[in-house]
């Protein structure tokens, strides 16, 4: 777990398919959900973003499990969860200016989940987070910035158009002096423009 950047504390190292297995036999249970996240063990926390239920949870909720993040695998599955609640566009603007890494890591993560997962979403829902960001590409922390880069990727993924507007705004971060900034931008151009991409986009 340590190798890819997993805080390994409190965690049993059981891996993502056999918690899947027990979310499939427990089923939806918001009350057994919130149980297992005061337990803090890593594997609990996961569990329980599998097993609770979106239209339950409060924006409360949302405000304190996110600031119990302390891992970016914990981050991007609870944001699996996030994306189904009616707070989750709000709180991927809200949380993408705060200084914490795991709560700026989730804004992103958030959004990038939206571009795959959110089909009913209008193209003008995903360039209201251009300025967003932008405004994120100098944070050089390395969870933050894969986030704000993944995010990006995925937006011009998701359609032609959307596509021609990631690939305008990358070519606008590259121009910044930012090392971080242009990490970003060239990881995200050399996917966006992919002929792999063009051709599925066309």
């Amino acid at each position: 777990m340590s190798g890819f950047g997993i805080n390994p504390k409190n965690a049993y190292g059981i891996s993502i398919p056999q918690l899947r297995k027990i979310a499939k036999g427990i089923g939806r249970n918001h009350i057994l959900a919130q149980q297992l996240w005061r337990s803090r063990i890593h594997e609990a926390c996961i569990l329980a973003s599998y097993i609770d239920e979106p239209m339950k949870i409060t924006e409360s909720q949302l405000e304190k499990w996110v600031k119990d993040f302390d891992s970016w695998d914990i981050c991007d599955q609870v944001c699996g969860l996030f994306e189904e609640t009616p707070y989750a566009y709000q709180k991927a603007i809200e949380w993408s200016s705060r200084k914490e890494e795991f709560v700026k890591r989730a804004a992103f993560a958030l959004i990038a989940g939206f571009a795959v997962h959110d089909k009913k979403a209008s193209d003008e829902q995903f360039e209201q987070f251009f300025p967003i960001i932008k405004q994120a590409v100098t944070d050089d922390r390395n969870f933050v910035k894969k986030a704000v880069n993944w995010a990006l990727r995925n937006i011009g993924k998701r359609n032609k158009r959307l596509n021609k507007k990631a690939i305008e705004m990358a070519r606008e971060i590259q121009r910044m002096d930012s090392k971080t900034a242009k990490w970003i931008a060239s990881d995200a151009l050399r996917e966006l423009t992919s002929q792999a991409i063009q051709k599925r986009l066309k």
